[in-house]
């Protein structure tokens, strides 16, 4: 992955944000009111009287004053009507691909509007293209010679229109099998083959067993290219990056930022392409400073990340992870509610993995099943507050979906917080109790304890257009792209963090526990690991090319999907979460602080 520098003029502001601020001589007081209830008020918890443990989380470098200092010029008319007009153009071009019929062209404008993050505006036009390109394909009499005699371009096919939700069979591909296997033959026109299988070997599903082989051999092929190559050809970078991680596991905005600076390059960029790219990708950021602006006012109104000093404060990060769940504009309401949400989490996680003894923790788990104020009145006091911003939270979430679906969704909310504080609660028994978890025992409760599945259940309410019960009940009983979303969450977290915690002494996570099962070498075990993470892949194909969740639309399969993606990019190199600078902090300003 190549390196994003800051430029020079923004040192100076981040430094002077992100010093270490020395603690006041007497501890500051906060309270919070709970409507008409007297006001409870907590004094910094800093208390280590009880030995309590601590994992030294380093304070966030995101100081409020910075975030709050972010500003942007293209949400300015001129430029929105440089974007309409820009917009107006590329329908032209794509009207042009729909009268001419050239499908392999087509496909090409569709992929590339898709990686310059474009797509959304143009997903009728879109739609229109796959499926005749869809309805020639599967018409027998049609003599497409780049379906039968090119991979590149069959391969680019298969990968498309999957991604839509067409059933290709992978038959299609095995016609190239005596071409893949043929690994002697190296040249650019072979590398761009090879490197359209290797990406479409990712939208297998199970049992589709020559996709696996295929990508097994594209990856020996494309890494003996690189070895043997001008890596000054454009096709060079591209085979770096799918390699490091391919394009269906990507984060979408991430993609585009990338994208946009290889496209540059390109012997023949399309100009009009190019500067909508540049120019849609400035206007979405300063949508995105809007946002990060009102959850860091509101974190900074709760004063979690102030009192709690034994949790991470990680807001920013946790904006991140929302974004990856959802950049496009309408979705505004999803990126600040998920990042309050996920916000939450990480202190209440600290609370448990960290800080908690077992007694308050109990207390803590049984305060949320009862979901009563009145009940927190044996807790610690950083227990209090966790508590009662969780409260508020949900009770303003449940609210906004009674006015706006006429729907009351709190024991649906309610019950995945239950179910992840258990889920909390039975890993810290296991380390108090110095108990070591099978493999399988670990990964049926830490799909819940990572957090994705609750995650995905407040994006259903936050992102959907009309709520329904029926769809909120299957929710409770975690649909299985639900719990394959969240399985690569966990394992995508365990792959980067388990080393670190592990010295730490936590709960051995699920390297160490196969590894303790089977008494493989850790290689071994993350190779499974990585395998599992491929197989789960597979599954949630199967659910968006299927079609086999009715009841949940295709914006939210794609946000579930996305959760995935935003797993391995956090933990592509290290705990992203965890730890902002280095990589966390080039994304963070290659997304939301430098312009394209």
């Amino acid at each position: 992955m190549s390196v994003l520098h800051l430029p020079l003029p923004l040192y100076p502001l981040i430094s002077r944000f992100t010093s270490t601020q020395n603690p006041p001589s007497s501890p500051s007081l906060y309270v919070l009111c709970q409507m008409d209830k007297p006001p409870i008020v907590v004094t910094k918890v800093s208390d280590n009287s009880l030995g309590r443990r601590s994992a030294n989380y380093r304070p966030s470098i995101w100081k409020h004053e910075f975030v709050q200092s972010l500003k942007s010029e293209f949400m300015e008319e001129r430029c929105l009507n440089e974007r309409n007009m820009l917009k107006r153009r590329v329908k032209m071009m794509l009207n042009k691909e729909l009268l001419v019929g050239d499908s392999l062209k087509g496909l090409e404008l569709v992929d590339e509007l898709q990686r310059l993050g474009l797509s959304y505006h143009f997903q009728m036009e879109i739609n229109q293209i796959l499926e005749n390109i869809n309805e020639n394909f599967h018409n027998e009499g049609e003599d497409l010679e780049w379906k039968n005699k090119s991979l590149y371009a069959t391969a680019l096919h298969f990968r498309i229109l999957r991604q839509h939700g067409y059933h290709i069979p992978e038959d299609v591909l095995k016609e190239f099998k005596n071409e893949v296997e043929n690994l002697d033959s190296i040249c650019e026109e072979k590398a761009k083959g090879m490197l359209s299988l290797y990406e479409a070997s990712f939208l297998a599903m199970e049992g589709e067993s020559f996709l696996d082989e295929a990508r097994h051999i594209a990856i020996q092929y494309l890494s003996k290219y690189l070895r043997s190559s001008d890596n000054d050809q454009i096709i060079c970078p591209m085979i770096t990056h799918a390699l490091e991680l391919p394009h269906h596991w990507r984060v979408p905005r991430l993609e585009a930022r990338w994208f946009i600076n290889v496209y540059r390059t390109k012997p023949d960029p399309n100009p009009v392409l190019l500067e909508l790219a540049k120019l849609d990708f400035n206007i979405v950021q300063s949508t995105h400073h809007h946002d990060l602006k009102y959850v860091s006012r509101w974190w900074k109104s709760t004063g979690l990340g102030e009192k709690l000093e034994f949790a991470r404060n990680r807001l920013m990060a946790n904006f991140f992870w929302s974004v990856g769940m959802g950049c496009e504009p309408n979705l505004a309401y999803l990126r600040t509610m998920s990042t309050k949400i996920a916000s939450l989490i990480t202190i209440i996680d600290d609370a448990y993995d960290v800080y908690g003894t077992l007694d308050e923790l109990e207390l803590f788990t049984d305060a949320v099943e009862r979901w009563d104020i009145a009940s927190i009145d044996p807790l610690p006091n950083y227990m209090k507050i966790c508590f009662i911003a969780l409260h508020n939270t949900i009770n303003d979430i449940t609210s906004d979906a009674v006015k706006d679906h006429g729907v009351n969704v709190i024991q649906y909310l309610k019950k995945m917080w239950i179910d992840l504080c258990k889920a909390f609660l039975v890993e810290a028994k296991w380390y108090y109790t110095n108990y070591k978890p099978t493999f399988q025992e670990y990964l049926d409760n830490a799909w819940i304890s990572v957090s994705g599945s609750l995650l995905l259940v407040h994006a259903y309410v936050f992102a959907t257009n009309s709520l329904t019960k029926e769809a909120l009940e299957s929710l409770q009983d975690y649909p299985l792209i639900i719990r394959h979303s969240s399985i690569i969450f966990r394992l995508a977290n365990d792959l980067a963090s388990s080393s670190e915690e592990a010295k730490r002494g936590e709960v051995a996570k699920s390297i160490q526990c196969y590894m303790n099962d089977t008494g493989a070498s850790e290689e071994e075990a993350r190779q499974y690991i990585k395998d599992l993470i491929i197989e789960s892949w597979k599954k949630m194909n199967e659910v968006q090319i299927l079609n086999s969740s009715p009841l949940f639309s295709k914006g939210f399969i794609e946000i579930v999907l996305n959760l995935a993606r935003i797993s391995h990019t956090v933990y592509q190199h290290s705990d992203g979460h965890t730890i902002e600078d280095h990589e966390t902090m080039d994304r963070v300003f290659s997304l939301f602080i430098r312009p394209a």
